[in-house]
């Protein structure tokens, strides 16, 4: 039910149907998407209730749910069978929605306003506790914003450019042999143009 592949974009999933975009528009069910998609984990429902502070049966109706529209799959069982496990069917989302189709155009501003409010409250929580965390990681962590000058080939570059730049660390990739001191780091990187 999801739209596409997209090798271009780190193997994501493109999703252009509303239908989609509203099925995923609920925290916990963006939470599990993302967590299988960063980390290629499979996990059971109660593994995925953990991550959400939900019960099991909970979460299985929003695995269900997901892998009805195709964001997440049923994987080979560990051992007996008995158990239910699920993984990722891709590596991120990318969100397009058609611009002159209204329902689309809504249903994707609903799920981005879903994504930036988690995003939002995890850089409030890291200035929340910023005090707390080592010298090392209080130096090494960021929140700024710049205003740039570019034309809209010059955006696409730079935008490809940080995109090769960050590959490298991303968590499902180096999960298997990550440095000593290695933390899992949030990075939000926003470049649109101004009014």
């Amino acid at each position: 039910m999801t739209d596409e592949r997209e090798r271009g974009h780190g193997g994501g999933t493109r999703i252009t149907d509303p239908r989609v975009m509203r099925a995923l528009a609920h925290p916990a069910r963006i939470a599990i998407v993302e967590h299988l998609n960063n980390t290629g984990a499979v996990v059971t429902a109660t593994e995925a209730a953990a991550l959400v502070d939900l019960s099991p049966s909970a979460i299985s109706y929003h695995l269900r749910e997901l892998a009805k529209y195709g964001l997440v799959e049923q994987a080979p069982s560990r051992g007996d069978g008995r158990e239910r496990l699920w993984r990722s069917t891709g590596t991120g989302l990318r969100i397009d929605a058609d611009q002159d189709d209204p329902e689309s155009a809504s249903a994707r501003s609903a799920l981005v306003d879903i994504f930036l409010e988690r995003d939002m409250a995890r850089a409030r929580d890291f200035i929340a506790r910023e005090l707390t965390e080592p010298e090392e990681w209080r130096d090494a962590g960021t929140i700024s914003s710049r205003q740039l000058l570019l034309t809209a080939d010059e955006l696409r570059q730079l935008n490809e450019r940080v995109g090769e730049l960050i590959e490298p660390y991303l968590m499902r990739t180096r999960k298997s042999d990550p440095p000593a001191g290695a933390r899992r780091v949030h990075l939000n990187y926003l470049a649109f143009p101004d009014e």
